[in-house]
């Protein structure tokens, strides 16, 4: 990755955090823009083309969290750091629900968070390992890697980009159990290895997109103890098991 080239926006509505943000990532070689509000961010990234965004959650206006929600509808593919001081679990899900990447908490080590945001990128602009290229149709769910596309029965699925690369990757291993380390590794990152919580957000994001009865998946399978796994949705078929875990 080359920082020279990579554009950052930091969206927090207290001066100083922008200020010492800007003066870190400056040094750096990112190129950085501030926005104090949601509504900012926003109007930016419809005009802009960033790499990504740092994003508070506590801010006037919109709010972070809607500020995240209508980033992601201009953008599917930049991705979202939240950077705010709520630690509490049900804080990072809703966060990742709206769209978010990431999540690190106020006081940061820089070190941490110049990393999230150097794998963020990396992610965002590198084919993650051992998928290809090539439409994948399993059952009524279709998977263009090309358009970033997902459709159901025809008809085109809504998900964030962190859904649909742990979604390709799953489709991609149809029929093959997927432990929650490769997972995390493969489509987070190896510094993401001991957050399960994410992943179990992601999986029940996506159920609740592509399955028709979430809470008894057919396609999106959970393999106790080990991870999950992605089937061709035929009940009763030699790749189903004979009961569909919840999380």
């Amino acid at each position: 990755m080359s920082p020279a080239s990579n554009k950052i926006l930091i969206v927090d509505d207290e001066m100083s955090i922008r200020r010492s943000l800007r003066t870190t990532l400056t040094a750096l070689h990112f190129e950085t823009t501030e926005a104090a509000r949601g509504e900012e961010a926003v109007s930016l990234v419809r005009t802009a083309r960033f790499d990504c965004v740092l994003l508070d959650l506590n801010m006037p206006g919109i709010g972070g969290l809607e500020a995240c929600r209508r980033i992601r509808l201009v953008s599917l593919r930049v991705p979202i750091l939240v950077v705010t001081v709520r630690d509490s679990a049900a804080d990072t899900v809703e966060a990742l629900e709206a769209g978010a990447d990431d999540y690190i908490t106020k006081p940061f080590d820089l070190r941490e968070l110049l990393a999230r945001i150097s794998a963020a990128i990396r992610r965002s602009t590198l084919d993650y390992e051992g998928k290809s290229q090539e439409t994948i149709n399993i059952g009524d769910i279709e998977l263009d890697p090309r358009q970033r596309v997902v459709r159901k029965t025809g008809n085109a699925v809504h998900l964030t980009p962190k859904e649909f690369e742990l979604l390709h990757y799953l489709m991609a291993n149809c029929g093959k159990p997927v432990s929650h380390q490769r997972l995390l590794k493969s489509v987070w990152g190896t510094e993401y290895q001991a957050e399960d919580e994410s992943l179990r957000t992601f999986i029940r994001q996506l159920r609740k997109k592509l399955e028709d009865d979430p809470g008894n998946p057919r396609y999106l399978l959970t393999e106790p103890h080990i991870g999950y796994r992605f089937v061709a949705g035929e009940i009763g078929g030699a790749d189903t098991p004979a009961v569909a875990h919840r999380l």
